[in-house]
């Protein structure tokens, strides 16, 4: 397994940020400002995109894996190689997701905690309905880790 920045072609990867920002205008507000690393194992496997929102807060604004590599551990890794990398430089690492039965306790297992909401995010910045797990998403929850 290798995790490698990727500095040019990032929208190569656009099919893999659409599983995680299902909307390519919001995935334009920050790539080119962001970070990007993919983990690769044999073939690209997941991808995430950081970008510094100042004050010692790194952001992921972005991560997925291959549906068919789901539970295999790479957003965990490449969580963790983000941490790693920028613990020191940074003091927190946070992420934004939807209150999802699914993705919520995934960072909880990787150490994030609750930090603020920002209610009807999805709904006023979204130009469909997001669903996940059955559920539409409204509020984006914002979940920070010390590194």
């Amino acid at each position: 397994m290798e995790i490698a920045e990727i500095k040019t072609g990032k929208k190569d990867y656009l099919a893999l940020l659409l599983l995680a920002d299902e909307q390519e205008d919001m995935i334009d507000r920050y790539l080119d400002r962001g970070i990007m690393y993919v983990l690769l194992d044999d073939g690209v496997k997941a991808e995430c995109v950081i970008t510094d929102e100042g004050n010692g807060v790194i952001e992921i604004k972005n991560i997925a894996t291959e549906p068919a590599y789901h539970g295999r551990g790479y957003g965990r890794a490449l969580i963790e190689f983000v941490a790693e990398k920028y613990g020191g430089l940074y003091s927190v690492l946070q992420v934004g997701t939807g209150d999802s039965p699914l993705t919520i306790p995934f960072y909880e297992r990787c150490g994030f905690v609750r930090s603020h909401i920002v209610g009807n995010f999805f709904i006023e910045h979204y130009d469909h309905p997001i669903y996940e797990c059955g559920k539409q998403l409204t509020d984006m929850v914002y979940l920070q880790r010390q590194i």
